[in-house]
């Protein structure tokens, strides 16, 4: 299940830098035309399950699984800025594919993966919003200048 999902970060700082309205959208787009096939599985696999809550789980795990073996250093562990640039690619990126994929079983699959999230990384209990409502809150200009 989800093998390679960690791939979908290998992009992660082009994408977080300069983070602006235009980038986001354009980055956005290429995320979803090359990592969307990962989330329409996350979705036949929690539709095709009895016991939905039991899948979306069991599919975050495996997902947060992959993400902590592709990241942990010679320690063990994540280094604090790699998981604060982890934690703001889920809310950019991933929480918002999740939702965009118009299934009844979304907010489960993105409040299964933040539960998981926040119980294996430290100081990583994060939140989600949609596309829509991350995009509108870039702005174009700040005061004419930018």
């Amino acid at each position: 299940m989800l093998q390679g999902i960690e791939t979908i970060f290998d992009d992660l700082e082009q994408m977080l830098h300069h983070l602006k309205k235009k980038s986001y959208e354009a980055n956005t787009e290429v995320f979803v035309r090359e990592n969307g096939f990962y989330f329409e599985e996350m979705k036949e696999y929690v539709e095709a399950a009895e016991d939905k809550d039991a899948a979306a789980e069991e599919l975050a795990q495996c997902f947060v699984n992959a993400v902590d073996k592709k990241f942990k250093n010679k320690k063990g562990k994540i280094s604090a800025r790699t998981q604060m640039d982890l934690n703001f690619f889920m809310i950019y990126y991933v929480f918002p594919t999740i939702l965009k994929l118009e299934s009844p079983d979304a907010k489960r699959i993105a409040d299964g993966i933040c539960k998981v999230w926040s119980r294996t990384f430290k100081e990583s209990d994060i939140q989600y919003a949609d596309y829509d409502t991350l995009y509108a809150s870039f702005r174009e200009k700040i005061f004419g200048i930018f």
